[in-house]
């Protein structure tokens, strides 16, 4: 083509697209396969965009319901039931829209982890195939991921071939690569490789936590997904609760619900003959604040036949940007300081039913929440301890992406048609571009963070935009920002509380752990040995230099965010290798095979510990090589670690924190304290009861150099009830399940050590 032919046709394309009212038209989007999803940067580049045909969707009303192809009286093309979609194709995920001007889709396929093989011989199962039609006018291909296969039927065979080598690129695409298993046997990618803003920061007890959790709400601009097992909406985040009346979960909602703000709140049903925790309590309390506040609970037992396992999982994501996992629901009897009092009376701390010790009593309502259970002149209240943790940068979408395949799954099956419970869309990582500058990632995330929110609330192609309300897509120049800490951008609201930092830093001696597996194995995996120093990618804070004395004395600098905290009670904001973990199955998230990489993780890194395993939880249950009733083996892991200390001739420890009773109603002798007997015997048999325990074993080969490598603990607390009042003393309950190795690698979430949450088949976490 000629210079001459190239400006002309610039020109007209120029004049043509001037023209608002044909630029904004379908047949334009058809032309340019470009949509409203096409370049919101949250969802990731554009990738194929086009209208296809699909059977399963409910009817959908367009202007072209009565129109018919010329062939249809001879070949039958055009049935019914095909009705025409917009598909939108994005690194992890294919949604299915009305049309190119919709923004809410009708249907949405989000990525998962694939088979590694169909179970015919025939290889790895595609995330798209091509499927034959009897009918040679009839071009249709198959996608499959999780527990669902949709049909999709295009024009040609070509666009066949396109669609399919597309979709499964984009399901394998690095660095990601969704449909492949990463490291543990995890859906998610280890994070922090490279310079992608991962940071975390640990809060032990609920004070710190909930501290947090309310300034990040408090903060939110867009979105807020929350997650757990209990939840009530009555619970004060901070305390005195007579000072912070605006600290209660449902003002925090309410306030943010009426600014714009989307919640969605996803709970576990229980099966209330087992359970007093009321969900349909909370689901009517949540839905009355505000439309913007959306409730779905599940599973439904009758349908979905699940009536032993929960939903485990406590989490609270804020706009794709910060998230909170660890041991702690947002309910009654969670909060509590490091220093575990026993006693509030008259009530200041603890108000109502949130003066909680379910070793006395279980309340059978939690409606009247000002009113106290118990009597608090004769009855302590329970100290609870936990551990939390938040994150920033792409772990934390993972985790919102954990929560939206859970929240669209229990969509389909609970309210499959009610237009007022959305689909959600995962967000993606997005690599930043060498024209963004200089800029800290962090300080990148919460600009497109910012500019997110605002161009969702943009209807850019609607008819009557002008050119102005469309954004430039073209690289920008970033504006000055203000000075920030190293590691993280200048802070407030929610960050503010989340810099507060306890100074005192263990000094490591410890070489870090070897990979699982090979990494190249797995899809955007970095080579170990590209790294220096840096065998274990994923757990190694980074910064750390060659020399642990080095390192120790960056952290005294301050080269690491620090802050004021003396408490102990929060820990630094900082940059990390970290990966997301979870046990989930086919009932749980709607996936095709069942995840266990929080086991897988256990284990592995059990077995690769130098010197020290320090685990805190609410259970120690496991079993042993040739276990047939417990499943995990967890302590397997302990056993072999001990065993090969013990012949090496090498200092090593186990230390093991639990509760010194388990949390449920009544004396051991009592009739109906069937519950705690039962968790006590699985657990002395874990511990120090019959051949499958532990402590039997090591003391057959150790004898009494046992008590050398691993020992077992629990917490106790005692005060006055008021003052002058009576001394009293209560177990301080050991909730939290975390595990530190060698001080330099933590396992934090909500998984106990069980074959509930070990799994993957029965509790998800």
């Amino acid at each position: 083509m000629s210079d001459r032919a190239k400006v002309s046709m610039q020109q007209y394309l120029n004049h043509f697209l001037g023209n608002m009212d044909i630029a904004n038209s379908r047949e334009v989007c058809k032309f340019l396969e470009v949509s409203k999803l096409s370049f919101c940067p949250e969802y990731g580049p554009k990738l194929k965009e086009d209208y296809i045909m699909v059977k399963h969707l409910p009817k959908i009303p367009t202007n072209e319901d009565n129109r018919k192809c010329c062939s249809c009286s001879w070949f039958s093309c055009c049935n019914d039931n095909w009705q025409k979609v917009w598909a939108v194709l994005k690194p992890g995920f294919l949604a299915l829209l009305a049309d190119p001007f919709d923004a809410k889709p009708l249907d949405i396929i989000v990525f998962d982890v694939l088979p590694a093989s169909d179970g015919n011989g025939d290889g790895r199962v595609s995330l798209a195939t091509e499927t034959k039609e009897r009918n040679p006018l009839r071009h249709t291909f198959k996608v499959t991921s999780g527990n669902r296969s949709i049909r999709l039927r295009v024009r040609t065979g070509a666009r066949i071939k396109d669609w399919v080598a597309a979709i499964n690129d984009a399901g394998l695409r690095p660095p990601e690569g969704w449909c492949h298993p990463h490291r543990f046997g995890s859906f998610a990618p280890p994070r922090g490789l490279s310079d992608d803003g991962s940071q975390a920061q640990w809060f032990i007890d609920g004070r710190a936590a909930f501290d947090a959790i309310a300034s990040a709400i408090e903060d939110a601009k867009s979105e807020i997904f929350i997650c757990g097992w209990w939840l009530c909406p009555e619970l004060y985040l901070r305390r005195p609760f007579q000072e912070h009346a605006s600290a209660r979960l449902d003002a925090l909602l309410d306030a943010k619900a009426k600014q714009g703000v989307q919640i969605y709140i996803l709970l576990y049903k229980e099966v209330a003959l087992a359970l007093k925790i009321n969900s349909v309590y909370s689901k009517k309390k949540l839905l009355s604040i505000h439309e913007n506040v959306r409730v779905l609970r599940y599973p439904d037992h009758f349908s979905c036949g699940v009536y032993l396992w929960s939903h485990h999982e406590k989490l609270v994501i804020i706009d794709h940007h910060i998230c909170f996992i660890g041991g702690l629901d947002l309910c009654f009897g969670r909060y509590d300081t490091s220093e575990h009092k026993v006693g509030d009376c008259p009530p200041v701390m603890w108000p109502g039913k949130d003066y909680y010790n379910p070793r006395e009593s279980e309340p059978n309502s939690w409606e009247d929440t000002m009113k106290d259970e118990l009597d608090r002149t004769k009855y302590p209240r329970m100290p609870w301890h936990d551990v939390h943790c938040a994150l920033w940068g792409p772990a934390c979408r993972d985790i919102a992406r954990h929560f939206v395949q859970r929240w669209n799954h229990a969509k389909r099956n609970k309210a499959p048609y009610e237009e007022a419970i959305p689909l959600l869309m995962p967000q993606q990582h997005m690599v930043i571009p060498h024209y963004m500058g200089n800029t800290s990632p962090m300080e990148v995330t919460n600009r497109l963070a910012d500019d997110n929110g605002k161009i969702r609330r943009q209807e850019s192609l609607s008819a009557r935009s002008s050119f102005q309300d469309i954004p430039l897509l073209l690289p920008q120049e970033p504006e000055e920002l203000d000075g920030s800490s190293v590691g993280g951008p200048k802070s407030n609201g929610a960050e503010a509380a989340a810099l507060r930092a306890s100074n005192s830093l263990r000094k490591a001696k410890v070489a870090p752990l070897a990979p699982e597996m090979p990494m190249k194995s797995f899809v955007g995996d970095h080579d170990p040995s590209d790294v220096k120093n840096s065998p274990d990618l994923w757990t190694q804070p980074v910064g750390i230099r060659s020399s642990d004395l080095e390192w120790w004395e960056t952290q005294e600098r301050g080269d690491q965010i620090g802050s004021d905290d003396e408490t102990g009670e929060v820990g630094p904001r900082a940059s990390c290798h970290c990966q997301v973990l979870r046990s989930v199955s086919q009932w749980s998230a709607g996936t095709s095979q069942t995840e266990d990489s929080i086991h897988n993780a256990y284990c592995s890194l059990i077995e690769k510990a130098e010197h020290l395993v320090y685990i805190e939880n609410q259970f120690f249950i496991s079993g042993l090589s040739g276990d047939d009733v417990i499943k995990n083996r967890v302590l397997e892991s302990l056993y072999r670690r001990i065993m090969r200390a013990y012949i090496e001739k090498k200092c090593f420890r186990v230390i093991i924190i639990i509760p010194l009773i388990p949390g449920f109603q009544g004396g051991l002798d009592d009739a109906g304290a069937a519950s705690v007997r039962a968790i006590m015997h699985w657990q002395h048999r874990t511990i120090c009861k019959g051949q499958h325990s532990v402590l039997h074993n090591l003391y057959e080969l150790l004898g009494p150099r046992t008590q050398d490598y691993i020992s077992f603990y629990g917490l106790r607390a005692h005060g006055r009830l008021s003052d002058g009042g009576p001394v009293a003393t209560s177990q301080v309950y050991v909730h939290s399940k975390i595990m530190i190795i060698d001080d330099r690698t933590t396992l934090i979430g909500s998984a106990n050590i069980n074959d509930r949450s070990l799994l993957g088949s029965r509790d998800s976490e």
